[in-house]
């Protein structure tokens, strides 16, 4: 699972930051302060840090460049500073990315997306198999009870995101972010139900696409 260091003084932005990345694949843990942040660095590993630049107690460009001389974890900045040179100095103290505020929850999602697939190390080949279902996603190959299936490419999206993250509910926010463009665009959610269902079809009833409502879609895993 993915951890996530959000550095935001704001009490309520930073809970509702959070709430926003909170999924099966993500776990966040906040900090307020520099202090705190510090902390936080010392005891845990991880995967990206978000960091707001004006902290209470210090500036984030400076944890910035502390996390890089420590070979830390990639960092999105948020700032309220949209001037080009503010910019330009987080990038050149080695920011991977920078979101300037209000933002968009969506963007945001896709932007960590984004970032955390970037710092991924590549998977090596593997075709995915449980009770009859074979999935090779390198080869483009998909069978359902030795039946072969044509998927489409949004279908296929759809599917490795499920089997990637099997055994957790993922969020139907994310997964309209990561299937049409990463948030690029705005999308129906219905476009999402549309989807699941045509998956569900062509894959036959032992198909194992649970629906949690009101929150997003998962791939069961054997008991």
């Amino acid at each position: 699972m993915n951890q996530i260091l959000i550095v935001e003084d704001d009490a309520a932005l930073g809970r509702g930051l959070v709430l926003a990345l909170s999924d099966g694949t993500r776990s966040c843990t906040l900090a307020r302060s520099c202090a705190e942040a510090r902390q936080a660095l010392r005891e845990h590993s991880f995967s990206l840090a978000l960091l707001d630049i004006n902290l209470p107690d210090g500036s984030g460009l400076t944890l910035l460049e502390e996390i890089r001389t420590a070979d830390g974890p990639p960092v999105i900045l948020l700032t309220a500073n949209d001037l080009e040179t503010d910019i330009v100095t987080g990038l050149t103290l080695g920011a991977d990315d920078y979101i300037t505020k209000p933002f968009s929850l969506a963007v945001l999602r896709a932007r960590v997306d984004a970032a955390l697939r970037r710092a991924s190390p590549a998977k090596p080949a593997a075709v995915f198999q449980q009770d009859g279902f074979v999935f090779n996603f390198d080869a483009l190959t998909f069978t359902a009870g030795g039946r072969a299936v044509q998927l489409s490419q949004t279908e296929q999206r759809l599917l490795r995101l499920l089997v990637e993250n099997r055994g957790h509910t993922v969020p139907r926010g994310t997964l309209v972010d990561r299937i049409w463009t990463d948030g690029a665009e705005y999308v129906d959610e219905n476009a999402l139900s549309v989807t699941v269902g045509r998956l569900r079809r062509k894959l036959g009833a032992a198909a194992p696409i649970k629906t949690v409502y009101g929150v997003g879609y998962g791939w069961a895993v054997d008991a």
